[in-house]
């Protein structure tokens, strides 16, 4: 779990793990541009269309999840960390 957390990019996940976090990254992080091939690239590797919708719902939901909590104003709880591990979902690259 610890090489997750340092970069998933790196941590020897197998092709439909990071085919699907990458996915995941892109959906949350820049929505509007989501095209075809990233469904594609989840089918190469073996998703079928309903994993697709599955992953997309998932990561949907807990955007708007987390929208929800910051428009209200809701504290996280005392035991998460105030700022994610370094590379984690792609930042600081």
């Amino acid at each position: 779990m610890a090489r997750i957390d340092e970069g998933w990019e790196t941590a020897g996940l197998d092709s439909k793990r990071v085919a699907m976090l990458t996915y995941a990254v892109k959906l949350t992080q820049a929505p509007g541009e989501m095209v075809e091939a990233d469904v594609d690239a989840l089918r190469a590797v073996g998703f079928t269309d309903r994993d697709v919708l599955d992953i997309c719902e998932v990561t949907a939901y807990y955007a708007y999840a987390n929208r929800i909590a910051d428009g209200l104003g809701i504290e996280v709880e005392d035991w998460y960390p105030p700022e994610p591990p370094m590379g984690h979902w792609g930042e600081d690259r």
